[in-house]
């Protein structure tokens, strides 16, 4: 028995271990990252900076309200379109159309309506205080998703020169995507560009950018090799609207504190209620479309 009991302690003392030292060296690349980051824009409201890489908030966005819309079927583009199930909850799809492109149907919730935005799709429990979406998917099946649709990913930002270690800014490179939104408002169902939900305080019109596939970066844990590796976008940039190296899609245009940046801010009006559950289809566009 208290052979027993010595294995078992061992092998509690083993797993926190490994967690711990997973923790560590996951906060240790966010560090890295956030020294490739631009500087920390000084903020006009209290949301926390750009590249804060700070636990999320204890109180989360969780409450939903009465009038939140639930899932609705998922869109095609045609009744001929076969949608094939990538998981077993249903909540991501790759649908075949009988002609034109692939798309990459995935469900996520309504987390925020109002404020400043710099993120449009995160991973849940990361960065709903700054973007609409969040999803529990793990963003590197929406990485592979995007690869089975035919997309080509580019790589993520740039803000430093390996070589030199000097700054040098290259935009997020990749494939066009084009994002859209499928929901219900009002017992309606409405289909249209993510953009509309997204406010260029510049222009006080929607965002005219396009996302591309930038692709994140996948890191593997030194103290444990044998683990999978770590794909760094669920750390809540799943679809960014500022830049981050650690973005799966992110914009190709320079998002930074300098006079000339965008200020992007949700359309509250435009969403539906905190709660409401949406599509994102994520559509790879070819050349020729662009």
């Amino acid at each position: 028995m208290r052979t027993l009991l010595f294995a078992l302690v061992a092998l509690i003392v083993a797993v926190v271990a490994g967690t711990v030292g997973l923790l560590i060296y996951q906060a240790r690349e966010r560090t890295d990252s956030a020294r490739n980051d631009p500087p920390v824009r000084t903020a006009k409201t209290s949301k926390p900076p750009a590249d804060d890489t700070s636990d999320p908030p204890a109180t989360l966005p969780d409450d939903k309200t009465a009038d939140a819309e639930k899932l609705p079927d998922p869109p095609k583009v045609s009744d001929k379109s076969v949608l094939k199930e990538l998981n077993q909850e249903k909540t991501l799809y790759l649908e075949i159309p009988e002609t034109g492109e692939k798309r990459v149907l995935f469900a996520a919730e309504v987390c925020l309506r109002e404020g400043i935005l710099e993120v449009f799709v995160c991973k849940k429990q990361t960065k709903e205080h700054e973007a609409i979406l969040r999803t529990d998917i793990d963003a590197r099946f929406l990485h592979a998703a995007l690869l089975a649709a035919g997309a080509k990913n580019g790589k993520p930002v740039q803000w430093i020169n390996p070589k030199t270690e000097e700054p040098e800014y290259k935009p997020a490179s990749g494939q066009t995507i084009r994002v859209s939104v499928h929901y219900t408002k009002g017992g309606k169902a409405f289909t249209h560009p993510a953009q509309e939900w997204i406010l260029d305080k510049t222009t006080n019109k929607p965002m005219a950018h396009d996302w591309v596939f930038a692709g994140s970066r996948f890191v593997k844990n030194p103290d444990r090799p044998q683990d999978p590796e770590y794909y760094l976008a669920n750390n809540g940039e799943v679809i960014s609207i500022s830049n981050f190296m650690d973005s799966m899609l992110d914009l190709p245009v320079q998002v930074s504190k300098e006079e000339r940046e965008l200020i992007f801010e949700a359309v509250a009006k435009k969403i539906p209620p905190l709660g409401s559950k949406v599509w994102v289809v994520m559509e790879p566009v070819p050349d020729k479309k662009k």
